[in-house]
């Protein structure tokens, strides 16, 4: 799909294309939503699409998961560098979850197609899901492996249809490598279908505009976004900005902090994101591949430089990303990539924070952090059956200049991601939802505060496994110019009694019919200086409830 020489395409005409593009990616996504067997995918929308030219270049993307932003084609780039550009065959289905290559933990399974119109290639389309299990030495994953082989089925680029037609073997394999074959694989088609929904909307575009009209649409698509790109960054003033942070530990040796640096350079209308400046790859599972830091950084890039831009094949042509092998944000094999998510969060917030002295009018204090994962397994005695519930919790994200954080919201490491709806979770797992309710107090006061946590209360009703992954408090959500922190995660298990124990992390750990769980999320960081906050605001936040009467005396004297 290359453009001839010549070749002309008026404005009018690449804003329609444009838009079936992006409409493209969207129906795909809900394709796989709507066809996925595990309410990780069709409940908490754990997954993302996205549609590609025959170069690998992103065309459109639908909303999903940000942390996969433009990494999707690292997958269809690499199977092509293995077995060569004639690898790709017309009704080819490929997967691939090697860390180490789509950078994030083997439960995300990439699956993608090649799309051909009248024999000739011409794109391919992509989708990335959470499976809920990959045999790994615990049910659902572990939040204390060690090694890549203690985390389950490790797939380089796999077909798992071949001409059409299913590769039976290759899908036996892995229904064998699992606890949940039948789920597993239905996400699995799931995920398949998606990519002939997409394979069809690119050969409708084809087939209405000709491969040369698309080609030359692209090509202005992907300049234009260039070019605005480029001048978001020139308005930036030029120079070195940088920022630190720490993660609380690797899961493993809970008393060492794990420090990342993010250090941006501006340059005209270049920049570059170094995060060298790291931790070596850790013991425990708060790995991940290069990619995935790569996408990171550019997460933490639209936040702040160009969110209004959309995502395509230009979009980070002005952006850079250095590494290094063997850190924690680049690691390689045997490192343990589990729980990727926790750092990449971090950075996130760290490009922001590095950036904000340059630009304080669009900067946000830090958010409350990652997934904070909250996971039960067991026999469920009502079937008699295993059973894998993992969610993610909300909490509070940073104020800015121009209003306080959003309260009890998803990380912006997840975007579209939902917690799992209490009616679902009763229904589906042995647990019952006590309680959940914003967490008052726990923003960080400033002149626009940040977002409140949450408080999310479980009671469960069987004896099962309690496996925990929480962040954040060696480093909490900080304030901007004179802002302050927010609070830090607090986890107890059976509050208020005798045998109450506080924990952010823990993996299998047995719990008993009857027990209960408390989970209590971090705010988001405060902007500006708490005495600057309009006393209005204050009686506003006091009769709404997220701030109590003592606490506002305490931290908003003015």
């Amino acid at each position: 799909m290359n453009t001839p020489a010549g070749t002309v395409i008026d404005p009018i005409t690449t804003e329609i294309i444009r838009c079936a593009l992006l409409q493209a990616a969207e129906d795909m996504n809900t394709t796989l939503i709507r066809s996925a067997y595990t309410p990780t995918i069709y409940e908490a929308k754990d997954c993302a699409v996205a549609l590609l030219d025959r170069d690998h270049h992103v065309l459109g993307q639908s909303s999903g998961l940000p942390i996969f932003l433009g990494n999707l084609e690292e997958c269809t780039r690499a199977t092509e560098r293995m077995y060569g550009r004639d690898v790709w065959r017309e009704g080819d289905v490929w997967v691939l979850n090697d860390s180490y290559i789509g950078g994030t933990h083997l439960n995300d399974v990439t699956v993608y197609a090649p799309i051909h119109v009248n024999g000739e290639l011409v794109g391919f389309a992509a989708s990335r899901a959470h499976w809920i299990d990959m045999g790994s030495k615990d049910p659902g994953g572990s939040m204390d492996s060690t090694t890549i082989y203690q985390e389950g089925l490790r797939m380089g680029p796999l077909k798992i249809y071949e001409g059409g037609e299913p590769c039976v073997l290759t899908q036996d394999l892995i229904a064998r490598q699992v606890r949940f074959p039948q789920p597993t694989l239905g996400d699995m088609r799931a995920q398949v279908a998606c990519a002939l929904t997409g394979a069809r909307r690119l050969a409708e575009i084809v087939e209405r505009w000709g491969t040369e009209t698309l080609a030359a649409a692209r090509d202005a698509i992907f300049e234009q976004t260039r070019q605005l790109e480029r001048a978001q960054i020139a308005v930036i003033p030029d120079g070195v900005y940088e920022a630190t942070g720490r993660l609380d530990n690797d899961g493993i040796d809970l008393g060492t902090p794990l420090h990342v640096t993010v250090r941006v350079t501006i340059d005209g209308e270049h920049m570059v994101m170094d995060v060298t400046d790291c931790a070596d790859q850790a013991t425990g599972p708060v790995n991940c591949g290069a990619a995935q830091t790569v996408a990171a950084c550019r997460v933490g890039y639209k936040l702040l430089v160009s969110g209004e831009v959309p995502l395509n094949g230009g979009s980070f042509d002005p952006l850079e990303v250095v590494t290094r092998p063997g850190s924690m944000l680049a690691a390689v094999e045997p490192a343990a990539c589990q729980y990727y998510y926790s750092h990449l969060g971090l950075v996130i917030d760290l490009v922001v924070k590095a950036l904000a002295p340059a630009m304080p009018d669009r900067a946000a204090a830090a958010s409350y952090g990652d997934s904070m994962i909250v996971q039960f397994t067991g026999l469920d005695p009502r079937s008699g059956k295993l059973f894998v519930s993992q969610e993610a919790t909300v909490g509070g994200w940073g104020a800015w200049e121009h209003g306080d954080g959003e309260t009890c919201l998803i990380n912006n490491v997840n975007g579209s991601l939902r917690d799992m709806p209490v009616e679902v979770l009763e229904t589906l797992f042995p647990v019952r939802v006590e309680q959940y309710a914003v967490r008052p107090d726990s923003a960080g006061p400033g002149r626009t505060r940040g977002g409140n946590g949450v408080v999310r209360e479980y009671r469960f009703t069987a004896d099962q496994n309690l496996s925990l992954w929480w962040e954040r408090s060696v480093t909490p959500a900080w304030g901007l110019f004179g802002g302050e922190d927010g609070a830090a995660p607090r986890v107890t298990l059976n509050p208020g009694g005798p045998e109450a124990r506080s924990l952010l992390k823990a993996n299998a750990l047995p719990v008993r019919d009857g027990d209960v769980l408390r989970c209590e999320s971090g705010g988001g960081g405060g902007y500006g200086p708490a005495s600057e906050r309009a006393t209005g605001a204050v009686a506003q936040d006091i009769r709404q409830g997220v701030l109590t009467v003592d606490h506002a005396r305490e931290r908003y004297t003015h």
